[in-house]
C-alpha cells in the first residue's frame, strides 16, 4: 500500500509507485488524500488521475469499508510518502477517520511493515514525542534526509537516492541502489 498525504514531496509517493510498477510481480494499492492531490498538482503538475493510473487500485479517502481496513486482507507493507505532521499524529493517536490513517492503524496491528515519510521541519517537542510512540508501536519513521556521498546531480537523485533506501527497507530487491563505497565517491571526485 502506498498513501500520499498533502504534504510537501508528492514525489516520493508518486516515484515509488513507478519505481514498484518497474519491479515487477508487485500489486500496489494507492489512498490518495485530498490535500495530496492538490499539492501533487502544485509541486509537478500532476492531476489526480494520473497519480492514480500509477497504482493497480486506488481508494476513495472516505471508503473506510475498503478491503484495505481490515486486517483479513493480506498486504506486505505499507508506506506513506509524503507523510503529514497531521496524518503522523492521527495514526499514533489510532483515530481512525479515514482510509489513509485506518490502513496505517491496520498495517500496526497486524504487525506489518509501515513506512512513514514524516515531511516537516523543524520538530517541535510534540512531533518527536509522536514519532518515538510510533517507533515503538513498530513503524519506521524516516524523514526524507537528503545524503550526498552519493553525488547528486539533480533533485531526482536526491529523490532517488531515498526511495532506494524505502525499496531496501521493503525487502525489494534493488541491484541498481548505489552502495556507501567511499572508494569510488572519492573517485568521482577526481
Amino acid at each position: 500500500m502506498v498513501g500520499i498525504s498533502g504534504a510537501s514531496g508528492s514525489v516520493y509517493g508518486m516515484r515509488l509507485l513507478e519505481r514498484l510498477r518497474r519491479a515487477g510481480g508487485i500489486e500496489t494499492h494507492l489512498i490518495l488524500t485530498r490535500g495530496g492531490e492538490k499539492t501533487a498538482f502544485l509541486e509537478t503538475g500532476a492531476l489526480a488521475k494520473a497519480i492514480k493510473d500509477l497504482a493497480d487500485y486506488s481508494y476513495p479517502l472516505e471508503d473506510i469499508g475498503s478491503r484495505l481496513a481490515s486486517g483479513s486482507f493480506q498486504t506486505d507493507a505499507m508506506v506513506i510518502a509524503p507523510c503529514s505532521i497531521h496524518t503522523m499524529s492521527a495514526i499514533a493517536a489510532g483515530i481512525s477517520s479515514n482510509l489513509l490513517i485506518r490502513a496505517a492503524d491496520v498495517t500496526l496491528k497486524e504487525r506489518r511493515r509501515l513506512l512513514l515519510l514524516v515531511r516537516e521541519t523543524p520538530f517541535h517537542l510534540g512531533h518527536l514525542r509522536t514519532m518515538v510512540s510510533l517507533a515503538e508501536m513498530g513503524a519506521i519513521v524516516m524523514p526524507p534526509v537528503p545524503a550526498f556521498y552519493h553525488l547528486p546531480k539533480s533533485v531526482e537523485d536526491i529523490v532517488d537516492h531515498t526511495l532506494d533506501r524505502v525499496v531496501d527497507l521493503l525487502g525489494i530487491a534493488n541491484p541498481a541502489a548505489y552502495r556507501w563505497n567511499p572508494e569510488s565517491t572519492q573517485k568521482g571526485r577526481d
